[in-house]
């Protein structure tokens, strides 16, 4: 009898199931003995799950700060403007442009040194003037103003004496050198290194050697000739002769 109950609750079963075409792989809970309770079938799941789409990104905003373009700039030359007066302020005064050196006097005499006298290159042509080789060598020479300023002025010359003329024991005519070596150890010195002094007649000095002297005279500058040849550029008619003085 239990079997024959059995078999009619399982055929009952598949009648309900053909009759309402249920999928057969349903969840359904059988109990023995008891009425068949067909459960609600979940949702059928996707084989392929799909996966939930990325949030957009945002595009970074554009930022606030505006990019400045470097360009060069060219500055106009500075110029210095012209001082102008405050209000309530004297102007300035003028700029004054600065004047010459004055040479060193003693008395009347401009002070002057071999060190400007001979500062420049003078070239002695060996041939008499007469020759156009030798003359074209004194026109190319050239003589600085500040040298010829002293042309015809008292000048006061520290120097070396080379007696060449004596009379009555006293020197008349000499040579003031700017170096001692040039008349005791036979050194040849340059034209504009030596001064040709004649003294006024009966006005001679006593030799003074190996110690610096100063002339005090009238300097002349210019060629000085002899039989046509160039022997110096500079003379003095002396005045008087000073002792071993610093000038």
């Amino acid at each position: 009898m239990k079997l024959w109950h059995g078999m009619s609750i399982v055929a009952l079963a598949g009648l309900l199931g053909c009759g309402h075409q249920a999928p057969i792989h349903q969840n359904v809970v059988v109990k023995r003995g008891e009425a068949v309770a067909r459960q609600p079938a979940n949702p059928e799941q996707p084989f392929i799950q799909e996966l939930p789409q990325p949030p957009e990104v945002s595009k970074p905003e554009e930022s606030l700060i505006a990019k400045v373009e470097t360009k060069e700039t060219v500055l106009p030359e500075a110029t210095e403007p012209a001082q102008k007066p405050e209000a309530g302020k004297p102007a300035p005064p003028p700029v004054e442009l600065a004047q010459p050196e004055q040479p060193a006097m003693i008395g009347d005499y401009s002070v002057i040194s071999f060190d400007k006298l001979a500062s420049f290159a003078y070239e002695v042509p060996d041939d008499p003037i007469t020759d156009p080789k030798a003359k074209a060598i004194i026109e190319k020479n050239f003589i600085p103003k500040e040298v010829t300023d002293f042309h015809k002025k008292k000048i006061a010359l520290k120097g070396y004496m080379l007696p060449l003329k004596v009379e009555g024991g006293k020197i008349t005519e000499m040579l003031i050198l700017r170096d001692q070596s040039m008349c005791c150890y036979g050194t040849v010195p340059k034209i504009n290194e030596w001064v040709s002094v004649r003294m006024p007649k009966g006005k001679g000095v006593k030799p003074i050697m190996d110690v610096p002297i100063t002339i005090f005279g009238t300097l002349k500058v210019g060629e000085v000739l002899e039989n046509g040849y160039l022997v110096g550029i500079y003379e003095l008619d002396g005045d008087r002769l000073g002792g071993p003085i610093d000038l």
